[in-house]
């Protein structure tokens, strides 16, 4: 199992390409399933998570090629088995996303109940009442999700609260339905608008996508298009906090700006010097910190995936900090690792208390989920001494190669392949 070893205290200087966005790409690679023939996808973030959604869609029949550009060519899917197994979604949530197209165009499917990282409770309630409203029969067996219609119906359907997995799969359903839907309180991520503008692209007619009411008229086929992935603001936002605490000055090369507002806006309020440039954005260390105040939000809110990366850059201000997470209610799961490093945060239900300037010492830590895997590089590039992360599986799930993005910046960070469990 890997680990990876950062000997920490090196600012940061250079830049760093900022890919395409994990979540759009996997509900992308899904949408794929709409069409009949290939699909190519442009831009794809080489992405173990990625590799996994391939591997699904090659269960279901299709043929799957290439890594940076993907073909997808669903030609074989009518024959496959309109399955998804445990064993495929049991590591990635984001399987789930297929029930929607495989009922819209095939009619059936039947879907394991997914797992993915351990930050709470996310059940799918939402997308399989959202794809009853439209006509399914849907039913569970044994842990799985069994899904019927001969064609689905257009309907209008209001969230019960807003979920970008099931805005997405509800979304994708719809296209293909007899009629019109009108889908309320609606998820408003770069990523439902993403999978929107691919969806038109392929022949949908949609509007509203970034708001939160969608509507959809369904049409009879979709067809495959060419697409190049938009980048990924969940990576930039962590390589600027990088660049930030490290002290350094980092070009983050095609990220989002347009996307990341509310990031950009506590990291400026914490101290950062930003400034868009043509290739992307700068990021540079004023030299003081502020402490700062968090609450995460759904879209255009301050986005949950970078709820433990700011509370790094929140411990290395000096003052008081005060972080509230009210997407996932376990989400807090970097705290004791972070405190095993030095850091100083009380954790009192959904708020957590961060009082700094913590000085960072480097030791041997487990990541636990996805973003808690970020959190610990951020401290282990400012902590002294060597500081070992293991399990980082869990990071190659949402980083592209960490230690190779980073080291071309100064960073002493290496990746070993047999690290213990």
């Amino acid at each position: 199992m890997d680990s990876i070893v950062i000997e920490g205290g090196v600012p940061l200087r250079g830049e760093i390409q900022i890919h395409g966005a994990k979540n759009a790409a996997l509900l992308l690679q899904c949408a794929a399933l709409l069409a009949q023939g290939t699909t190519t996808l442009r831009h794809v973030p080489l992405l173990s998570d990625v590799r996994t959604m391939n591997r699904l869609l090659t269960h279901l029949g299709c043929r799957v090629e290439g890594e940076r550009t993907l073909a997808i060519d669903t030609s074989g899917v009518a024959e496959g088995p309109l399955s998804a197994p445990y064993e495929l979604v049991k590591t990635m949530r984001a399987s789930v996303t297929v029930m929607g197209p495989l009922l819209a165009r095939y009619g059936r499917a039947r879907v394991s109940l997914p797992g993915g990282c351990a930050i709470g409770a996310r059940p799918i309630d939402q997308h399989l009442k959202g794809l009853a409203a439209l006509g399914a029969e849907i039913e569970l067996d044994h842990g799985y999700v069994v899904a019927r219609a001969k064609r689905l119906t257009g309907a209008n359907f209001v969230f019960d609260k807003v979920t970008v997995g099931g805005t997405q799969n509800v979304m994708m359903a719809a296209t293909l339905a007899r009629g019109t839907t009108v889908l309320e309180n609606a998820a408003r991520e770069p990523e439902v608008q993403e999978l929107a503008i691919v969806l038109n692209k392929m022949g949908a007619r949609i509007r509203g996508a970034g708001t939160s009411v969608i509507e959809i008229e369904g049409v009879d086929e979709l067809h495959p298009v060419d697409h190049a992935i938009l980048p990924d603001r969940i990576e930039a936002g962590t390589y600027a906090v990088a660049a930030i605490i490290t002290g350094g000055d980092v070009l983050l090369r095609d990220a989002p700006v347009d996307h990341m507002h509310a990031v950009l806006a506590k990291l400026e309020e914490a101290g950062a010097e930003l400034r868009v440039e043509p290739a992307g954005l700068r990021v540079r260390s004023s030299g003081t910190l502020r402490p700062i105040d968090v609450s995460t939000r759904p879209h255009p809110g301050f986005p949950t995936d970078m709820q433990a990366q700011i509370m790094v850059l929140a411990s290395c201000a000096p003052g008081r900090s005060v972080i509230s997470e009210t997407i996932f209610e376990n989400r807090f799961m970097h705290v004791p690792e972070l405190l095993r490093m030095g850091a100083d945060v009380t954790v009192n239900g959904s708020t957590a208390v961060v009082r700094g300037p913590t000085r960072y010492l480097g030791t041997t830590v487990m990541a636990t989920d996805l973003r808690a895997s970020a959190s610990l590089v951020l401290a282990g590039l400012v902590a002294e001494g060597r500081t070992e992360i293991r399990r980082v599986y869990h990071l190659d799930r949402g980083y592209e190669a960490v230690e190779r993005k980073l080291a071309p910046l100064g960073a002493r960070i290496t990746r070993y392949h047999d690290a213990r469990a």
